[in-house]
């Protein structure tokens, strides 16, 4: 790959992905803000000095900054400090920590949720616009000593037909063939540009479902990873899979997260900004709708880790609201600092260790090490 791709697909498309999440996530914040009265001060894409920006007619200062590696939304009275001139009437009715808690919750929580909606939508419009990834028909690897071995049938071939119906999805021939169990079976089968036809008998297996044991048929394959195709879905099938999806998906990163905790996964398998920067660029080069699903997907990594009970992250500071519920009053400005200390240093060794995990996994570390050797 020369520079330009490389730069293009490995740089720019993570820069734009990760400017499109950022966004979505700050105008949950802002959007709940400006709702709940409050006077939002700057909108920023990106850290450092401002490149370029302009000023909206409601004070707000919108602009990109020249680390373009997250945002922020500054809101007015957002850090409240004790010791702060005395507020007009008109200020006072702007600030944000003179709001009442659950409107703080709100505006915090809304940056999360914010990804989580986002992913929904574009998930849904997916699925219901080009449709879900399903695999096809197709033979990938084949059980030893299977049915489907003793037929004669090869990785890559393509079952068009199961005793003369027509089928063109994997689930489709996997309940075909549960029904045939012992029985011989008439299967249609499209290899490179000839179709012939195999005959094979699905094992009787006995399985048990839902505490029930019944038998079923196995042919003894697996889906061809490359054959896969897209089922339509109408709007409320698409948008109620997208929920479900997303559910799924934050709970496979919880359970991810847990084993790791526990010890019985690998921490390397946590990725950091390279990483992502990676599969952005593999995902762009495989097409834009992989391109999309990802960026779904990583907006549910998002707003999940921005819920994470950390000082400096949204889900801190909900926990220092919740503290304030319970006490009937705020935790004082010191304990709130020594958190937003520790909550910093905290996700500051995650990102080393995430770093750390992305140049040894890209093979960064090896190479310089042997330049060094």
């Amino acid at each position: 790959m020369d520079f330009l791709n490389f730069t293009w697909y490995y740089v720019v498309i993570f820069l734009v992905t990760l400017t499109i999440l950022v966004f979505v996530h700050e105008l949950g914040h802002y959007w709940v803000a400006r709702r709940c009265g409050v006077r939002v001060e700057v909108f920023s894409i990106g850290f450092g000095p401002e490149i370029r920006g302009w000023t909206d007619s409601a004070g707000t200062r919108w602009k990109f900054s020249a680390i373009p590696l997250g945002g922020y939304v500054k809101m007015f009275g957002e850090h409240g400090d004790e010791d702060e001139p005395p507020l007009t009437d008109a200020e006072r009715a702007e600030s944000f920590n003179r709001k009442r808690l659950g409107q703080r919750a709100a505006i915090v929580a809304a940056g999360p949720i914010a990804n989580f909606l986002f992913a929904i939508i574009v998930l849904a419009g997916l699925f219901g616009i080009v449709g879900l990834p399903a695999p096809k028909a197709g033979v990938g690897s084949i059980q030893d000593g299977s049915a489907a071995e003793a037929s004669g049938f090869e990785t890559g071939d393509t079952i068009v037909a199961v005793d003369g119906q027509d089928i063109e999805w994997f689930e489709d021939l996997r309940g075909l063939v549960s029904v045939r169990a012992g029985q011989p079976t008439r299967f249609d089968v499209l290899r490179g540009s000839e179709t012939f036809v195999l005959t094979a008998t699905p094992t009787p297996t006995e399985v048990e479902v839902d505490g029930v044991k019944t038998q079923v048929g196995l042919l003894g394959v697996s889906p061809d990873p490359a054959q896969v195709g897209y089922e339509r879905m109408d709007p409320l099938t698409a948008s109620w899979t997208a929920v479900e999806r997303t559910v799924g998906l934050t709970g496979q990163i919880l359970t991810a997260l847990g084993q790791i905790i526990t010890g019985s996964r690998t921490a390397e398998e946590l990725g950091g900004p390279l990483r992502i920067a990676q599969l952005s660029g593999e995902m762009a080069q495989g097409g834009t709708i992989n391109l999309i699903f990802f960026m779904a997907a990583l907006s549910i990594n998002l707003g999940l880790i921005n819920l994470f009970p950390i000082p400096m992250l949204d889900g801190g500071h909900l926990v220092f609201y919740a503290a304030e519920a319970v006490r009937g009053r705020p935790l004082s400005q010191r304990v709130q600092e020594y958190g937003f200390r520790f909550g910093l240093i905290l996700v500051l060794m995650l990102m080393i260790f995430a770093t750390w995990n992305d140049l040894v996994n890209l093979k960064v570390v090896d190479f310089i090490r042997q330049l060094v050797s």
